[in-house]
């Protein structure tokens, strides 16, 4: 091995404040390794019997593929391969090179009589690891953090900003089983809005979207603290009513119906109504025949007349 190499060596993070003259010898038994960019070093389930050490130029870890960005990328004096070593399992990531780049290759049997013979690599290697797995856990928490944002960003719809289908699914079944738990009603009401494919066709989406937003505005306003509601097609929302008996929510839904007289707020003077279905929860009933039911319910309201509330059988 060159004095040039030696000197890159003693300075990497695993040699550091280590007595050279007691492991040099061993140095000897190490191998060079150059890899072109885009040449691969280690790959999931692939053996390794080395541990690397970066002289020039970058590689990078990746958990999965190249599609995601890289777990690490290691530059010069940082090292590669340890864990799988350490394990004596096969290779759990992929690494390449990011640029052209020459390596030092550690065998393993040369490495632990590095450790056998310095307590300070030894110490090193340690901090090496643990580095290595604080970043891992810097990484999770990141994911962890984007996988909140996107479940937070599938739950709100984008148009009106209220709770998504998407939510309903896990928010409204906990709502009534805690109702049922506690022995209290629940109701929920299916509101749609009356023919609003002909107001879409006659002045336009962007004045239908207009009206959802503020009926949706309007509803969420009307609500009570416990009361939840979501988006749940087009023109149709959901809305839970907790601790309610049906003979409570029907004067509830027709109050939210009165509201929607949002037909003023508009350019085109054409007003907006709603028609309504309320249903209350049976005794272990689950949302699906409920939500059958109350929608039931609703569709009789756009029968008999439009703008109008009527409970489910």
């Amino acid at each position: 091995m060159d004095e040039l190499k030696r000197q890159q060596l003693r300075s990497t993070p695993l040699f550091v404040n280590v007595g050279q003259e007691s492991v040099e010898y061993l140095f000897e038994h190490c191998e060079d390794r150059t890899l072109e960019r885009g040449e691969r070093l280690l790959e999931p389930g692939a053996a390794n019997c080395h541990l690397y050490i970066v002289l020039e130029g970058e590689l990078r870890v990746y958990l999965s593929d190249r599609t995601l960005p890289p777990q690490a990328v290691l530059g010069p004096g940082e090292c590669v391969g340890e864990m799988s070593l350490l394990d004596g399992q096969v290779a759990s990531a992929l690494v390449l090179a990011a640029r052209d780049s020459k390596l030092v290759a550690i065998p393993h049997e040369v490495l632990w009589s590095l450790v056998d013979c310095s307590h300070a690599i030894a110490r090193n290697l340690l901090a090496v690891i643990s580095g290595r797995m604080r970043d891992s856990n810097r990484a999770l928490v990141v994911l962890q953090e984007r996988s909140l944002e996107f479940d937070d960003a599938a739950s709100v719809d984008a148009l009106t900003g209220i709770h998504s289908r998407h939510w309903l699914r896990s928010a409204f079944p906990r709502a009534m089983a805690r109702c049922e738990h506690d022995g209290e009603p629940v109701c929920l009401v299916v509101a749609d809005i009356d023919n609003f494919r002909h107001f879409n066709e006659r002045f336009g989406y962007l004045s239908g979207d207009t009206v959802l937003k503020r009926m949706a505005r309007r509803l969420a306003d009307g609500l009570r603290a416990q009361d939840l509601i979501v988006r749940y097609g087009g023109e149709a929302f959901l809305i839970l009513l907790p601790y309610s008996t049906l003979d409570e929510a029907v004067p509830i839904a027709e109050r939210l119906r009165e509201l929607v007289a949002i037909g003023s707020g508009l350019k085109t003077g054409e007003g907006v109504t709603l028609s309504c279905g309320v249903g209350q929860m049976k005794p272990g009933e689950p949302l699906d025949l409920l939500l059958a039911r109350t929608e039931a319910a609703m569709r009789r309201a756009k029968d008999n007349g439009r703008d109008r509330v009527e409970a489910a059988d």
